[in-house]
């Protein structure tokens, strides 16, 4: 059974981590595109497709966790420091991801849809606000996509190196 619950937490971590890291890291760039060119239907579709990748497969990404944690008691490892700190760390990119990536990437593609900013009160003032809005949260997007990754590539090598484990490496 421990050979099953490994299988099934590994392949979901990759199909499901995968996506929304590498559709995360795109979306800053593809934003910048239609803020250049706002014309650009392709390029705003793309924005929309990236965002919708990582909303759904964050979602389903949850049941990498409960196979990992089934996984670790099989293995009678839950108290051990690199599953724990694994632990923490998935919470963290969680986190970041909920409270970050996605909300950010969620209001970005609301600039860039034009949702008008009400404090402006001409039109011009109203793409300059947006504009500068749309920027400001696709710099923070790249910075915290760059944090989010960074903890699942040490989640990734932890769970692989697992210092101090007495089950082998």
């Amino acid at each position: 059974m421990t050979k099953f619950l490994l299988a099934v937490h590994v392949l979901a971590a990759i199909i499901t981590f995968g996506p929304v890291t590498v559709a995360a890291s795109m979306f800053p760039a593809a934003a910048r595109r239609v803020l250049a060119a706002p014309e650009d239907a392709r390029s705003l579709a793309e924005v929309r497709t990236l965002h919708r990748i990582c909303r759904v497969y964050a979602v389903i990404a949850v049941v990498v966790p409960v196979f990992g944690l089934a996984t670790a008691r099989s293995l009678q490892v839950l108290t051990s420091p690199w599953l724990l700190t694994s632990m923490a760390l998935t919470a963290a990119a969680a986190a970041v991801l909920a409270g970050l990536v996605l909300p950010r990437q969620a209001a970005a593609l609301a600039g860039l849809h034009g949702d008008p900013d009400a404090r402006a009160t001409s039109a011009v003032q109203r793409a300059a606000v947006q504009q500068a809005a749309v920027q400001r949260a696709v710099r923070q997007l790249a910075m915290y996509t760059g944090v989010f990754n960074l903890l699942w590539a040490t989640v990734t090598v932890l769970m692989i190196v697992r210092p101090g484990s007495t089950t082998g490496a």
